[in-house]
């Protein structure tokens, strides 16, 4: 049917609307599309480009190389050496085991190393390279290297690893370095991300740990470029890191090496402190373990060595352990009973074995007694009743806040792990950390360094040097760090009366140098070089009224571990102090018999520099001191070629 021309022109109408609506949706459509993309690719294009930047390109940390630690003249302590580790891509080596397999013909193995690797491969991305051998030798390298056709996936790297080429000797002062664990990431309360670099090293005790921050360096970057599922193609730039920082200790390397080898597997320790600036020259614990062993991860087994080792050690005896003083504690009463007023030096006190106070009998060392004694005298033989009634005299109060004084009861500020502060008892202690009131009986066994007193060697030395100056001088054990110097901590006038340190300095002289001196076995014969000093013997056990009745049991008797401890301090030289030292042997029965004689060795031994003369010694010693320094200069040229070709 033909249509109208009214029809067509409504028909027309019609489309003409439904074109310019449609045209109309299209063209708004368009318009949002273009002005979406003009957002994109103008007003957001550097947010876009630098996504698409990050996702071509990453940046990935080098690891800095560690500061080095040096001794007080230069000799390194603390080095790095170059490390060889094989790793393995999973994805390349296609068939892990068959690979490990043929690499296991070439390079030896470890086990256990071998399953972590495995397990750590199983949850890493198939593309990211494992260690499956650390510290291999070059020579493992090359033969890896030379077989790499037949080893798909397997790949040699070269790195940095601290070294201590003096194994043993400075092991409780320098520390070690480890990987880093959880708890090491939990110290920081945003970790650097050098931290989370896989076994990544940092300081993990001593020296290491206290100046992690300015030995652990800053790390560097490199870019590379990856593909799409983040495979390394090729690197781009590098931007090498900042090595840490050098550190420079105060301590004598040859000096240190000494003491150690004289010790031998003693239980002991020593400290000697110069005296111009504070300066730790030596701090030593014995025995000792291998820091190495724990740098990249401590077996069980040398682990277990260590850890059940009754003489303990991994414990830094020097700065860690307080002990009981014994009579080392007595300048201490006496100065704070002359300092108070209540005696003059010259003043006498009888000694009859014992003194009765509170119904209770306080024995001396000597049974029968030592009669009449004054300063001198009591402290020369070290008679333990004269300290009694001193302690009676004068109270704890005062004599506590001498013993702080002379720097006992504080914690030094050294860079070494779980220094000890000690314990200096008072009233006040006693009645909040055991709930009783002080008794008098409490005083006088303070008096003579027992009971509740604790000291720990380095805080002997301190009160050596404190006594020997009459400053309050206090230990210092970094010299530098890049070259920076450390100030020196010379202290002081600790405000005592000179005559009364002149006094308490000519007993300790006597100590050494009289005929009836209880060190006077362990003296100096070169006149420039006497020493100054006090034996102590400190009991770590209880003597029974039954005991005595039927004698006590000597120290050489007794399991070892219950025998007393030995201490000895000492200043040197008399007239014009350069050094303190203070030794303790653990369990060592007598200070005179065990400690004096270290302490004597290790006193010459610093002040000459090396091996003292002969002549310094009393003739009848000679000939046992000559063949004791031809035994300890092998044993000391032996460590020290062994620490040289190990730097």
């Amino acid at each position: 049917m033909k249509r109208t021309a009214k029809e067509k022109s409504e028909s027309w109408a019609r489309i003409t609307r439904r074109g310019l609506i449609l045209g109309g949706v299209q063209l708004g459509f368009a318009s949002a599309l273009a002005m979406r993309m003009r957002y994109m690719q103008v007003d957001q294009a550097d947010e876009f480009r630098l996504l698409a930047e990050e996702n071509r390109i990453n940046l990935r940390l080098i690891p800095p190389s560690r500061g080095q630690i040096f001794d007080r003249e230069g000799r390194v302590i603390a080095a790095n050496e170059p490390a060889y580790r094989i790793t393995m891509v999973r994805e390349e080596a296609d068939d892990v085991d068959a690979v490990l397999d043929r690499l296991a013909q070439l390079v030896s193995l470890d086990p256990d190393e071998i399953e972590r690797a495995k397990a750590e491969m199983a949850r890493s991305a198939p593309f990211l390279p494992v260690s499956v051998a650390d510290r291999v030798t070059w020579d493992e390298v090359s033969r890896v290297a030379v077989n790499a056709p037949a080893l798909p996936g397997i790949t040699p790297e070269v790195g940095l690893s601290r070294i201590y080429p003096h194994r043993e000797t400075f092991a409780h002062v320098v520390g070690y370095v480890g990987p880093v664990s959880e708890r090491d990431l939990a110290r920081y309360e945003e970790p650097e991300p050098v931290l989370r670099i896989p076994r990544f090293q940092i300081g993990k005790v001593g020296v290491e740990r206290n100046y992690e921050e300015q030995l652990r360096g800053r790390a560097g970057a490199k870019r590379v470029e990856v593909n799409a599922v983040g495979r390394v193609m090729r690197e781009l730039d590098r931007r090498e890191g900042e090595a840490g920082s050098d550190v420079q200790l105060t301590i004598d390397v040859e000096l240190q090496n000494y003491i150690r080898a004289r010790l031998g597997e003693e239980s002991a320790s020593v400290v000697v402190m110069d005296l111009a600036e504070g300066d730790l020259t030596a701090i030593a614990s014995s025995p000792s373990y291998d820091p190495n062993k724990f740098v990249r991860g401590i077996s069980v087994a040398d682990y277990g060595i260590y850890r059940d080792n009754i003489r303990r050690p991994l414990a830094s005896k020097a700065v860690q352990d307080a002990y009981p003083p014994g009579s080392t504690f007595k300048m201490i009463t006496a100065l704070a009973a002359m300092d108070a007023g209540v005696v003059s030096p010259s003043e006498t006190v009888w000694c009859p074995g014992h003194l009765t106070v509170g119904g209770r009998r306080f024995h001396c060392w000597k049974r029968a007694g030592h009669g009449w004694m004054n300063l001198e005298q009591s402290l020369r033989e070290s008679c333990d009743v004269y300290y009694y009634d001193l302690a009676l005299k004068v109270g704890i109060e005062k004599i506590a806040e001498t013993a702080r004084r002379l720097g006992l009861g504080e914690v030094h500020d050294i860079p070494m792990s779980a220094v000890t502060d000690g314990l200096i008892p008072d009233k006040d202690w006693k009645r909040i950390n055991r709930g009783a009131g002080w008794v008098i009986g409490d005083t006088v066994n303070a008096s003579i360094g027992q009971g509740f007193v604790l000291s720990s060697p380095l805080q002997q030395a301190v009160m050596s040097a404190r006594l020997a100056t009459g400053r309050s001088i206090s230990p210092r054990l970094v010299k530098s760090v890049d070259g920076v110097e450390t100030p020196g901590r010379p202290g002081e006038d600790l405000g005592f009366n000179e005559a009364h340190l002149a006094r308490l300095r000519e007993a300790m002289f006597s100590v050494s140098n009289n005929r009836r001196g209880t060190a006077y076995g362990s003296r100096i014969i070169d006149d420039a070089m006497r020493m100054a000093g006090k034996t102590g013997t400190s009991q770590v056990r209880n003597i029974t009224a039954a005991e005595r009745a039927r004698g006590v049991v000597r120290n050489e008797d007794l399991p070892w571990n219950r025998r007393d401890h030995a201490l000895f301090v000492n200043f040197a030289p008399y007239e014009a102090p350069r050094i303190a030292v203070s030794v303790v042997v653990e369990h060592g029965g007598g200070g005179s018999s065990a400690a004096a004689p270290i302490a004597r060795d290790v006193t010459l031994q610093a002040l000459f520099g090396g091996d003292p003369p002969l002549e310094a010694y009393p003739t009848k010693d000679r000939d046992r001191i000559r063949e004791l320094q031809e035994r300890l200069a092998a044993e000391r040229e032996e460590r020290l070629k062994s620490a040289q070709s190990r730097a």
